[in-house]
């Protein structure tokens, strides 16, 4: 099959072109302002990329042209169309469906599918899950909205699949036995996927993952976000729901047992086994600090983990990623012993260089973080503390988000980065006044529409010993170079 995929160079659809090449189906695409690093990834794939959107690209006559989300109907001021392609896609009557639609079909079907869902950690603990996976010898496939640093690549279809491949051995014995009510076939292939509640394409405003009918899912957390299509907490929660009502009865749901949003979710219906993990009353819990923890089924110890990561919130997604792990027989002492070899994601507090001054003293660190919602900023800066104590943390942030750029969370920036000893905002492109918001930081809050400018104040505040936390959902105007290439010349 020869398919065509419009916004390519986007995460989910750059990674769902890397499987359908590997799949051995013929791969093109096309995007606006061709971008790496995913467009660097998908020509070493030998995928054949198009600058923007241009009807021209009518002539490859594709068997399918699968439609990315950034995709449109929307006109430019002249009446043009943005993307010319889509409308004589329609008008020439050619076949056509989603991303997440042609997954399904060609892709997940056949296949024990365990999705992560959530507000936040999505990708990191989709990539702790395969990782665990790895480790207990399942070969999985998985889809991750980033670079797992363990794997190298965001996508791949796994042992067991490919014509000629070996069968999936089988899962990793048992160490503690838990209770499942729903043991899981043996003979089904498994795939991880990071599963995206953003809707599906202009013509499918469903969430992305009812269409992955997982038989384990994760909702690791769910609080408002994405206010260009969701209205209210209650929408979103409505699509989550949607997702549990996909789950089969042999199937597990491992939700978060301390967020009110999810209760009342499945509270609306669940018919599936449940295992929750977090709070104290839950089934999966932690005792001991987030970088060296036991975990506990139901009270009993079952297993230790020890590793590099730090924060409450990898703390719970470890807990999230050992329970669907268990659900395909792999044990949460297996789990938490790969845990300990788990490298992160990129862009997750994801060291980028250190400089020491010419004046002495202990080096400075710059650090990359994804962390865009307020409540993650919040969970970002908190882990990082707990790291490194009481040396300076100076967060570098923009409210890039399509949330953050309405303003609909602006109220909550003060409270986002309290634990840090100053905040830097970039406000280039923002309908509101960034300064106004962060007034309760007083002094300690700093502003600027310009990336130079601003990287000059960092540096000018910057001390030996400091931790420069920059937070972005896209590349902050490469701002972490400039940080360091300052940083030496001083």
């Amino acid at each position: 099959m020869h398919i065509h995929i419009l916004g390519i160079c986007g995460t989910f659809m750059g990674g769902l072109a890397a499987l359908a090449r590997e799949a051995g189906h013929r791969v093109t695409g096309c995007d606006a302002g061709v971008y790496p690093p995913m467009s660097d990834q998908l020509r070493a794939l030998g995928i054949e990329l198009i600058e923007g959107f241009g009807a021209d690209q009518m002539v490859l006559k594709p068997d399918m042209f699968v439609i990315g989300n950034v995709v449109s109907r929307v006109h430019l001021a002249d009446g043009t169309p943005k993307f010319p392609l889509m409308e004589a896609i329609l008008d020439a009557g050619a076949p056509y469906t989603s991303g997440p639609q042609w997954l399904a079909e060609h892709v997940l079907q056949g296949r024990h599918v365990l999705a992560v869902a959530g507000t936040h950690g999505k990708t990191t603990t989709t990539a702790m899950l395969s990782w665990i996976l790895e480790s207990a010898g399942l070969q999985p496939g998985f889809l991750v909205g980033g670079v797992p640093m363990n794997f190298g690549i965001s996508a791949r279809l796994g042992g067991g699949t490919a014509p000629g491949s070996a069968p999936c051995p089988p899962p990793a014995l048992r160490a503690h036995p838990l209770p499942t009510q729903n043991p899981v076939p043996s003979h089904r292939p498994v795939f991880v996927i990071e599963a995206d509640e953003y809707d599906t394409a202009f013509f499918d405003k469903r969430s992305k993952f009812v269409h992955y009918r997982p038989r384990t899912a994760v909702l690791n957390n769910l609080e408002f976000d994405h206010a260009d299509i969701f209205d209210d907490l209650a929408a979103i929660e409505r699509q989550f729901h949607h997702l549990v009502r996909t789950v089969p009865s042999t199937g597990r749901v491992v939700v978060n047992g301390l967020e009110e949003s999810l209760t009342r979710v499945l509270h609306q219906g669940c018919w599936s086994e449940v295992r929750s993990f977090g709070a104290a009353v839950s089934d999966f819990t932690a005792v001991g600090e987030p970088h060296d923890f036991a975990v506990h089924y139901q009270g009993t110890p079952v297993a230790q983990v020890q590793w590099v990561l730090g924060g409450v919130h990898n703390q719970l997604n470890a807990l999230a990623a050992i329970a669907a792990a268990e659900h395909v027989g792999v044990s949460p002492a297996v789990a938490a012993k790969a845990l300990a070899s788990f490298e992160n994601v990129k862009r997750r507090m994801e060291v980028r260089g250190q400089v020491t001054l010419r004046s002495g003293g202990e080096p400075i660190t710059v650090y990359d973080d994804f962390a865009h919602h307020p409540t993650a900023i919040h969970t970002t800066v908190n882990g990082l503390r707990r790291k490194v104590g009481a040396a300076r943390i100076l967060a570098v942030f923009e409210p890039r988000s399509n949330t953050m750029k309405l303003g609909a969370m602006k109220a909550q920036l003060p409270w986002s980065l309290e634990e840090t000893d100053l905040a830097f905002c970039h406000s280039g492109g923002l309908g509101w006044d960034a300064a106004e918001a962060l007034l309760p930081m007083g002094t300690r809050a700093v502003v600027s529409d310009a990336i130079e400018d601003l990287a000059r104040q960092v540096v000018a505040q910057a001390r030996p010993g400091d931790h420069l936390l920059c937070m972005s959902n896209g590349g902050f105007g490469g701002i972490h170079a400039k940080l360091l290439d300052l940083l030496q010349k001083q």
